[in-house]
């Protein structure tokens, strides 16, 4: 059987394993025995996987990471989700396209180049909980690996580099007043004043643009107040969506939102941060070199926890992620096997 091929079946077999973030405890135990089997050094944390062959993955300088978890099945799908059509080249299952084929596609090029004995200074990171921002997932395991310079993270690109991504915050914004008799007139209503707030969020503005990536986003997606028809409600909590990009931090437009709003504003988490590659970062010339097309990812992934550069590649395509009847093409596996071990073979080569 050709590498391809192994690796391809490799898919498949994961794909029958339920594996929704937070319980990935049987993809991650398959895997690993999978990895060992095969000659791999494996070490488990949480559900997360280092793979290397045979060296520390404290001393490695390049990271290949993809997520071994899937978001629960979509509606509509006209199979079960978890049982794998493979025909006519195209494999259809929960997690075929996000994350199933960049994870097999990064395993096989690290396996080719392992027989080339280039992986020294390489760990595969087989991470979970990415679809849940999870504090178990890849977060979990950065520490144990001080040596990294530089990172490719597998999401289905089309096998094109997204070099910068856009960033999330959810902020919980309470607006106070005073609660009253709404005969009387009585009281602060704090739902105007949550009014007040939100026209002035929409009305927001962003000069300064960015070369990869839109504008933030900052909207109101969810409201709550009140606990009668005749009282004048003394609360009205919002939660906000908030999209930074490189030029807008999530520091920023914290700060953007506390200057122009009177509620008070918690931030769930400020971790998820906007990402991009330094304009003079060596790589950009290497992407030219190989006749790639950098762009802008307006979706999230595992990348918004990495403080190093970073690209975000790998086959199949992002409109098909967590949607019912979501698929990959076994050539486009193929393909990415190639396309890897090409780019991870020169990123080698380069002072990063």
């Amino acid at each position: 059987m050709s590498s391809v091929g192994k690796y391809i079946d490799l898919l498949v077999q994961l794909l029958a394993i339920p594996a929704v973030s937070r319980n990935e405890d049987t993809r991650a135990a398959f895997l690993l025995k999978w990895m060992t089997r095969e000659g791999f050094t494996v070490k488990r944390i949480h559900n997360n996987l280092l793979v290397t062959r045979n060296t520390d993955p404290a001393r490695a300088g390049i990271m290949l990471n993809a997520h071994m978890d899937t978001v629960a099945p979509a509606a509509g799908w006209s199979s079960d989700p978890w049982l794998p059509v493979r025909s006519g080249g195209k494999i259809t299952g929960l997690g075929s396209n996000d994350d199933g084929a960049s994870l097999v596609a990064l395993a096989a090029a690290f396996d080719a180049l392992a027989g080339e004995g280039k992986t020294d200074d390489i760990v595969l990171v087989l991470s979970a909980e990415e679809e849940v921002s999870g504090v178990n997932g890849l977060g979990a395991v950065l520490p144990e690996l001080p040596g990294l310079r530089f990172a490719i993270v597998g999401e289905p690109t089309g096998m094109q580099p997204a070099v910068a991504e856009r960033g999330l915050m959810v902020i919980d914004a309470a607006a106070s007043g005073k609660a009253g008799h709404a005969a009387r007139n009585e009281g602060v209503n704090a739902i105007y004043r949550a009014v007040d707030d939100i026209a002035k969020i929409r009305a927001m503005k962003f000069p300064d643009h960015s070369e990869w990536l839109d504008d933030p986003s900052v909207s109101v997606t969810m409201i709550n107040a009140g606990t009668a028809h005749n009282v004048v409600p003394a609360e009205c909590t919002v939660v906000i969506d908030v999209r930074s990009n490189d030029r807008y931090s999530n520091e920023k437009l914290l700060e953007m939102l506390g200057d122009r709003c009177g509620a008070t504003l918690s931030p769930r988490s400020m971790r998820l941060r906007s990402s991009f590659l330094e304009a003079l970062h060596p790589v950009f010339p290497l992407l030219e070199q190989m006749n790639f097309k950098p762009y802008g990812s307006p979706t999230l992934s595992d990348m918004a926890l990495l403080n190093i550069p970073a690209i975000k590649i790998g086959p199949g395509e992002s409109s098909r992620s967590h949607s019912a009847d979501e698929y990959v093409l076994e050539d486009e596996i193929g393909g990415a096997i190639d396309i890897y071990q090409q780019l991870i073979g020169n990123l080698l080569k380069l002072e990063l």
